[in-house]
């Protein structure tokens, strides 16, 4: 199964089924890598609809402190972006029916190397993206190439958004 097509079928089935659908969130790494590869296995299993999985970051400056503490935890645990790729590679061998979406910063990314890093995602299994801190005008830096990709790119807008901000962060969404 493509990776779009996890995200689309996952959408098409809560519509279908009339309800809302559950979506995860964790951070890759916490507690430690093992326990966050079974959270995320434990998490499908029970009916998650999708994943989110956090991307750990140093600086995780739309965060609180909750979600803060996390991505430090599993950065002192050995957490990094590579190894968050392979724990998704992971779990594409039991379950390829579950969309991940990858969450974070651009920092990391930008540091892996953004071309490798969407090849990357892409054969491990990831169906999509959040990034809190890239916006619409750096579209060329990642959005693009991961939609050309067959990743989901998810956008984030605020209850203050105007009209004109949200044309703009809606285009590529």
């Amino acid at each position: 199964m493509s990776r779009g097509d996890r995200v689309d079928l996952a959408f098409k089935r809560l519509s279908d089924e009339g309800r809302a659908g559950l979506v995860t969130f964790i951070t890759a790494g916490d507690p430690d890598l093992e326990t966050s590869q079974n959270l995320m296995e434990g998490l499908a299993d029970s009916g998650a609809d999708i994943i989110e999985l956090g991307m750990p970051f140093s600086d995780p400056m739309a965060d609180g402190p909750a979600i803060q503490a996390a991505n430090l935890r599993a950065l002192a645990n050995g957490a990094s972006l590579r190894r968050t790729l392979d724990m998704v590679a992971r779990f594409r061998r039991s379950n390829d029916q579950t969309p991940v979406i990858l969450m974070g910063y651009f920092n990391p990314i930008y540091q892996y190397g953004p071309t490798r890093f969407v090849t990357d995602a892409v054969e491990s299994g990831v169906d999509g993206l959040i990034l809190v801190d890239l916006p619409p005008e750096e579209d060329d830096e990642l959005c693009d190439p991961a939609r050309t990709a067959g990743l989901h790119w998810v956008r984030l807008v605020t209850p203050t958004s105007d009209e004109k901000r949200l044309k703009s962060v809606l285009k590529n969404a």
